[in-house]
């Protein structure tokens, strides 16, 4: 056959196609790339046929020769490109053909510039972690973003199984909560940024910021083994002692001798320890025997017999502890102690400690077994932060657990006057009548100096609060 008939006879540009689409995004200027790649490509340019070539299926099968542009108006939305290619058609004859593409370019704004362009999207996140077994620190936490209303500026509160995430679409808002968080709570704080999109034009960037605070796992009431060269450098305290506060730094204390110190949150994080036991591993005693030696400030330093609660007719195994607790403890009292004597701890502080010249018994606070027995409704209540559960969700026994937690966060707001000055309790009207029911019954049997919380103390429960925490979503 002659030429012009073998042209007629055979289309070897059959099976690619003469038409596609490419999808523009016309805030930052990138051709989309599938699967999900964005690239910058100017017009004509080798970036963009190489795009262009990519897009269609077939080229495989045949020898690709030239590739060139054909000019379109840049309005057009339009893109032409002559392609010239050769197939075997038959043994020693190879035919070759020239033939146009058109590809249509569709805007679609890319994933970045989606994020960018969405309402309420976050430009600064500030993730708060503590690194601890219960949540009763996130507890007080959230009573003190709500009484100095560090929640109005957020647009999300995320709730997780370790900590808690703050959203901001402002920058300058997430910085003013890491300064309020330094400055109630001892932390320390890493920077680290995002580069999200760019625009061309104004040659302006968009960056995501995130902050990512850690509280030191350090809570009130627990059990300490400060390393031998902290506490040379804390006025050469007793190793062994306990945690009796914490505001923006450590407050500890040694039960033999009320020699108090102050651990800031530098000296801690060039040294970091932890604790031996927490609050969860307190012993219930019972008191014997109460002998005041002296006085400093508002603890009384006493020589105190207590007996394990759990020993009482098995043994008769007596512990004599020194301790600050004398003002508030008498004989047939109960109270809540680290039993050292019979515990092991995994720490290399404690293991050097010479054992014989350590206390049997570290007792802490005061316990009000029969007032906690008859679950007595409070006559107050607590504002909470509006939060979702993280993207993992919270499953039954992470409730469960936080459940328990709460309350003894509760407790520990109605048995410490201090801690109570520094978060708003407000007056729980539906529980009144409840509580009259109960009141002849339990006032037999409680103990008398129960710290119950006095009314000058709550607040009216307005609705400022929640509705503030509501205007921010």
């Amino acid at each position: 056959m002659c030429i012009n008939c073998i042209r007629n006879e055979y289309d070897i540009t059959e099976g690619i196609p003469k038409q596609s689409v490419l999808h523009f995004c016309r805030k930052c200027e990138r051709y989309l790339q599938p699967p999900n790649l964005w690239i910058s490509a100017q017009l004509e340019s080798r970036e963009l046929l190489s795009l262009c070539l990519k897009r269609l299926k077939g080229l495989n099968k045949v020898r690709l020769i030239d590739a060139v542009f054909i000019w379109t108006e840049p309005h057009s939305q339009r893109i032409k490109v002559k392609l010239t290619i050769q197939k075997e058609i038959h043994a020693s004859t190879i035919l070759q053909q020239a033939f146009e593409v058109e590809y249509i370019v569709s805007n679609q704004q890319c994933g970045d510039c989606t994020k960018v362009m969405a309402q309420n999207t976050w430009q600064s996140i500030v993730q708060v972690r503590q690194k601890v077994n219960h949540k009763k620190t996130f507890f007080y936490l959230e009573q003190l973003i709500l009484k100095h209303s560090m929640h109005k500026d957020t647009i999300n509160i995320k709730e997780l199984k370790d900590g808690l995430d703050f959203f901001y679409s402002q920058r300058a808002h997430a910085i003013k909560m890491v300064e309020f968080l330094t400055s109630v709570i001892p932390v320390r704080m890493k920077t680290s940024e995002q580069l999200i999109s760019t625009d061309i034009h104004s040659n302006t960037s968009n960056y995501k910021f995130t902050y990512s605070v850690e509280i030191i796992p350090i809570c009130k009431d627990d059990l300490i083994c400060l390393p031998s060269k902290t506490a040379k450098s804390l006025g050469n305290i007793s190793p062994l002692v306990f945690c009796y506060r914490v505001a923006n730094s450590i407050n500890v204390m040694d039960a033999n001798t009320l020699t108090t110190a102050d651990v800031p949150t530098a000296v801690y994080w060039r040294t970091p320890f932890s604790s031996l036991a927490s609050s969860k591993d307190l012993i219930q005693y019972y008191v014997l025997d109460v002998e005041p030696i002296r006085t400093k400030g508002k603890y009384v330093l006493a020589d105190i017999q207590v007996a394990r609660l759990s020993d009482f007719g098995r043994n008769d195994t007596v512990f004599f502890a020194r301790s600050h607790l004398g003002a508030i403890l008498k004989a047939g009292d109960t109270v809540l102690g680290y039993d050292i004597a019979s515990s092991n701890f995994n720490d290399f502080a404690f293991d050097s400690l010479e054992r014989s010249s350590l206390p049997d018994v570290i007792l802490i606070k005061k316990a009000y077994p029969n007032r906690r027995r008859k679950n007595k409704p409070r006559n107050w209540k607590l504002n909470k932060l509006d939060k979702e559960a993280g993207d993992g969700g919270i499953r039954r026994g992470d409730v469960d657990k936080d459940n328990v937690d709460y309350e003894m966060f509760l407790r520990d707001l109605e048995e410490d006057p201090e801690l109570r000055q520094s978060v708003n309790l407000y007056k729980n009207k539906k529980l009144k009548t409840e509580m009259e029911i109960d009141g002849a019954e339990a006032d037999e049997e409680e103990e008398a100096d129960f710290p119950e919380v006095r009314l000058d103390e709550l607040m009216e429960d307005l609705t400022i609060q929640d509705d503030d925490v509501a205007e921010s979503y």
